[in-house]
């Protein structure tokens, strides 16, 4: 009975205490974490790899990877950007050895039509003109907007992971976006 209670009590405590105990080899503790971070770590992978059979593969080598970097985490309450770092770079990593290496001489067909060079020269400006927007934000707006609609991070992760309380990165958001509209209008 006291195990069950010390086991409902872990999967409820929060992440710096979960990670602290696994730091210190708590394998209880980093079961923990696994169940808690896989499943957003694998819909992360998942979007990374385009629905490769390889997402489980890079997810499990991301715990091996935290598990055996443990020392390597300087605040534990972090563990959850630690891990999707990790998970980022893994990811990454299984892209380029899967990417085939095409001698471009050996290729001989035709662009897709939706690809026309008009189309590609629009595409890169707005990306271009994208980037820049975002560089003349400021720090904390950039960061803000680029960890909430690039990241998929909610107010409360936003907010822990810079720092900030809940409604500075509401507001920061709010100036960031209203910015954005304004100067990303020409390619709406």
């Amino acid at each position: 009975m006291a195990d069950e209670r010390f086991r409902s009590a872990l999967e409820h405590a929060d992440d710096r205490i979960v990670a602290g105990r696994a730091m210190d080899g708590d394998v209880e503790s980093f079961a923990v974490l696994v169940r808690r971070y896989t499943p957003m770590m694998r819909a992360y992978t998942h979007r990374m790899l385009n629905a490769s059979a390889d997402v489980d593969d890079v997810v499990q080598e991301a715990f091996v990877t935290a598990w055996q970097r443990f020392s390597e985490l300087e605040d534990p309450s972090k563990v959850k950007s630690w891990l999707m770092r990790i998970v980022s770079r893994k990811a990454v990593d299984r892209i380029r050895a899967l990417r085939p290496l095409v001698d471009i001489d050996d290729l001989d067909r035709p662009a897709p039509a939706h690809t026309s060079p008009d189309e590609v020269v629009q595409a890169r400006a707005g990306i271009a003109a994208l980037g820049a927007a975002l560089r003349e934000l400021p720090d904390a707006q950039r960061e803000c907007w680029v960890l909430r609609e690039m990241g998929g991070y909610s107010y409360d992760e936003i907010a822990e992971e810079l720092g900030i309380p809940v409604t500075t990165a509401r507001g920061l958001l709010a100036r960031a976006r209203k910015y954005m509209i304004v100067r990303m209008e020409e390619w709406r």
